[in-house]
């Protein structure tokens, strides 16, 4: 398949948030290195670039002092749940918060982890007649991960760029198998960029 992009193809970069930086409380290792692809893959003609961002109450269902997994991470409104600085924003058309059900998490850019509540996401991209959808950001083995099966789940084409992407826990290799298994295509955003260059 073509790595041509056009109008009918989307960025979706998911939670490249300050809290999942390095020195973050959720902190994923090299996220802050991810900018110097994402950023150029924004100057591609895709037909819609969205942005995702968790976006919790405070007191969270996923936060530790909850029973969840995870440190206090994305509180809405605060410093550490807005966009990373070093993302350049211009040409990102929509962005889409996640996670705001106090008892619900939502790794995925489409539904919530109870599998019942929606975006909106799989709409508003078919009514921009999205085909594709190449996914990038943090972390690989969650909210990427999730949202790359919701998109093939969704009857999107789609790719994940591992090189534009990074992960917390998993080894980078079994998560993309896993994907693979299900339908998930793989590029690296390095060879995105030179075929469009060209």
């Amino acid at each position: 398949m073509s790595l041509r992009i056009n109008a009918t193809d989307a960025l979706l970069i998911i939670d490249m948030q300050a809290d999942f930086m390095p020195g973050g409380p959720l902190g994923v290792p090299g996220a802050d290195r991810l900018p110097t692809l994402i950023n150029p893959l924004c100057d591609l003609p895709f037909g819609v670039i969205v942005a995702t961002q968790d976006w919790h109450p405070a007191g969270h269902i996923s936060f530790v002092g909850q029973g969840g997994p995870w440190p206090v991470h994305c509180v809405a409104g605060t410093p550490g749940a807005g966009l990373s600085p070093a993302l350049a924003q211009t040409h990102v058309g929509v962005v889409l918060r996640k996670g705001l059900h106090p008892d619900i998490d939502s790794y995925s850019a489409f539904e919530d982890n109870d599998h019942v509540s929606r975006t909106g996401l799989d709409g508003l991209l078919k009514g921009r007649g999205i085909i594709r959808v190449f996914v990038v950001g943090v972390a690989l083995d969650y909210c990427v991960a999730a949202t790359a099966r919701d998109a093939v789940r969704a009857g999107f084409a789609t790719f994940v760029l591992p090189d534009a992407c990074r992960g917390v826990r998993q080894t980078p290799a079994s998560v993309l198998d896993a994907l693979g298994m299900e339908g998930v295509s793989q590029a690296d955003a390095v060879d995105v960029l030179s075929y469009n260059r060209k």
